[in-house]
């Protein structure tokens, strides 16, 4: 397996590392969607499947932020 190291400036604020208004919207129709009929077409599953990947994604640099700033004070 390959490592990738990338570094980022950080925002001052690192709870600022959270999905869009407009995109956490759409995922939670989605998601309200599925509960409702069961399932999603194909396309908003894959829609849906991306957002939950960007929301892991960017809890992770927030927790990520958190320990530098911890680590930094």
């Amino acid at each position: 397996m390959s490592t990738v190291t990338v570094e980022l400036e950080l925002p001052e604020d690192w709870r600022a590392l959270q999905l869009p208004e407009a995109l956490h919207e759409r995922l939670q129709d989605l998601l309200d969607r599925q509960d409702e009929q069961g399932s999603l077409s194909s396309q908003e599953r894959r829609e849906a499947e991306a957002l939950v990947q960007l929301v892991d994604m960017l809890a992770l640099m927030r927790l990520r932020a958190e320990a530098v700033q911890k680590r930094s004070a």
